[in-house]
């Protein structure tokens, strides 16, 4: 019997919208840019209200199908490796968010371990939250938070700066030549 938060039931969402958010984050703290940049906050703000409801929801669908896929990936590494991919990514990331108060406020920390938990158990990590009602305001930075700490611990794993975007853009390259 299959569980209502399986993968196979949860949208895709924009993918790329949410990949290139992530990107966008990663290049800058690589690039040292530690402070938002006034233009490019802009420029996404006015992205994201271009979408529409139905196109914030398609990002927000993309951030988890990236933090699944990102997870999985994850899973398979620390398997190989007799690991468990919850009891070393999970802790991290939790202790990492702790030291981003302006960006992840601490109630929303176990919203984010939740999705993670789920995640790198095959679950859709979009469908678990949604059993608890809509995403709220509170949530989108969190949200984008994971995803970019996923990322960048994934970067660091395989000692490539670009190996978690370049892993999603194959797999997304993949998926349309079927």
């Amino acid at each position: 019997m299959s569980s209502p938060c399986d993968p196979q039931y949860a949208p895709l969402g924009d993918v790329g919208a949410a990949l290139m958010m992530v990107d966008s984050r990663l290049k800058s703290i690589y690039d040292n840019k530690v402070e938002p940049d006034a233009v490019e906050e802009a420029l996404t703000e006015q992205f994201v209200a271009s979408l529409g409801p139905s196109g914030a929801d398609d990002v927000l669908d993309g951030a988890c199908t990236l933090i699944y896929m990102f997870m999985q990936w994850l899973r398979m590494a620390y398997e190989d490796h007799g690991k468990d991919v919850i009891e070393y990514v999970v802790p991290n990331l939790v202790a990492t968010m702790r030291l981003m108060p302006r960006s992840v406020r601490p109630e929303a920390i176990p919203t984010m371990a939740g999705l993670l938990v789920a995640a790198g158990m095959g679950q859709s990590p979009g469908l678990w939250r949604k059993q608890y009602g809509y995403w709220t305001n509170d949530e989108m930075n969190p949200l984008e938070a994971t995803a970019f700490l996923l990322a960048e611990h994934i970067n660091r794993l395989t000692e490539d700066r670009d190996f978690a975007t370049r892993m999603i853009t194959e797999a997304l390259t993949r998926a349309d030549d079927l």
